[in-house]
């Protein structure tokens, strides 16, 4: 594992993963939506963000959480040599991410973008979450058990799952 893409439905647990693995490997974590938005909480400039995004994919080691602009994604899942998606129930990411937002009172969210709101991000990832089963589908699972044959897959399925992967690697 030296390029590990994270990805799934919003709320699904990727930033908990993500830095449990970077921290476990010591592989760089790139968080998109800190490369995707400004501190002010704005969108960055499409050209910078393929910039940065195109400098990160074409380092030695990464570990990217996020899902971003389709073209970046796509090119993504070409470059990794490991993918991870997170498929939880989406009664369970709904509830994670209320939980993000009742907690992001208090606290900000891991991997949230600095001066970015918090409650105005739960909103937008509820609508997101509505869009989902257009895009995370049987069809997208299928092509990516396509890609098992040159890269390492992993398909997970339930919260028990997303805690033993996460606690395979911090152990």
């Amino acid at each position: 594992m030296k390029k590990i893409a994270v990805f799934g439905k919003p709320g699904s647990g990727k930033s908990r993963l993500s830095k449990s693995l970077a921290l476990a490997t010591s592989i760089p974590l790139y968080q998109l939506d800190s490369i995707l938005y400004q501190k002010n909480g704005d969108m960055i400039e499409r050209g910078i963000f393929d910039k940065t995004h195109d400098e990160i994919l074409s380092s030695e080691t990464w570990i990217i959480d996020g899902f971003g602009p389709m073209g970046a994604f796509k090119q993504r899942l070409d470059a990794a040599d490991t993918l991870v998606y997170i498929d939880i129930p989406y009664l369970s990411s709904y509830w994670f991410v209320t939980k993000r937002m009742l907690k992001g009172v208090v606290v900000k969210p891991e991997g949230w973008p600095e001066g970015s709101s918090v409650i105005k991000g739960s909103i937008q990832s509820y609508k997101t979450l509505r869009l989902c089963p257009t895009f995370w589908n049987n069809d997208f699972l299928d092509a990516l058990k396509a890609k098992s044959s040159n890269q390492t897959v992993h398909i997970i399925k339930t919260v028990c799952e997303l805690n033993r992967f996460v606690n395979q690697y911090v152990n």
